[in-house]
């Protein structure tokens, strides 16, 4: 099981589970997956150490009246990073956390060993959209990140508890207050990450139905030193539909020389 950690990040409380041995990893969640170590992490630790903070105002961690911008998130997680004294750690982001995990890479990319991006946000479709949530009741919209329902089901039970749609309710707040306009994208991220050297794997479910993987393809184009692995039968929530497969190619990207 993993540890459980109370922090606090310059003034900002953070929960933090953390759990293994090795080269360390900060994993960050997307915006509905704060708190829950599932088997992607437990794969992970075999090898990392993992690190998975909750988002300010997502699970554990309460809302933080500063953060009001992605950047500010991204200067959040740097910070975390310092404090615990992680140099070139790898960092893992999914979804609205793979959005993060890119804006603290165009900031810092020294900090960083290598770059996972899963189904991330951040870049704007120039043919699709990024579903918009607001329109989505809580429990579509998640269901919406799976392309097998069975794997939703397994997670979240085909009938989720009120405190879990509470908790959506207060993660789609605070992502509303960060990435409403524009919604779920910086139009100067493209081009910021164009001078970025740090190998990156981007990952993307075949079934995204959230992210388009359209958005995988920019990311893969504008950046110097990355590939696109495209994985079959999963939604937007890859880490979760399709755990072992997403724990093996990560692994595999970030231990290989």
């Amino acid at each position: 099981m993993p540890a459980s950690h109370a922090l606090s990040v310059r003034g900002t409380a953070v929960q933090m589970l953390q759990d293994g041995s090795g080269p360390p990893l900060l994993f960050l969640h997307g915006a509905g997956g704060a708190g829950r170590w599932l088997a992607f992490q437990e794969r992970l630790a075999k090898d990392f150490t993992v690190y998975f903070p909750s988002h300010p105002g997502h699970g554990g961690s309460p809302a933080a009246e500063w953060i009001e911008h992605i950047s500010d998130l991204a200067f959040h997680y740097l910070d975390l990073l310092d404090q615990l004294g992680l140099a070139r750690a790898h960092l893992v982001g999914a979804s609205f956390g793979g959005w993060i995990a890119a804006e603290m890479a165009t900031m810092a990319p020294r900090a960083l060993k290598r770059l996972v991006l899963a189904g991330a946000m951040g870049i704007k479709p120039e043919h699709g959209e990024i579903t918009d949530q607001a329109l989505l009741s809580y429990i579509d919209y998640a269901r919406r990140g799976f392309a097998d329902q069975a794997a939703f089901d397994r997670i979240y039970g085909a009938e989720p508890l009120t405190s879990q749609l509470e908790q959506w309710d207060l993660n789609r707040e605070m992502t509303f207050r960060i990435a409403w306009k524009p919604y779920m994208h910086n139009q100067t991220l493209p081009h910021l990450l164009g001078g970025l050297a740090t190998s990156t794997l981007i990952v993307w479910g075949r079934d995204d139905r959230i992210v388009p993987l359209e958005c995988g393809e920019r990311y893969a184009k504008v950046l110097a030193r990355a590939r696109l692995q495209v994985i079959d039968g999963a939604g937007h929530c890859v880490e979760m539909e399709k755990p072992g497969e997403m724990a093996t190619l990560v692994s595999g990207f970030l231990t290989e020389a």
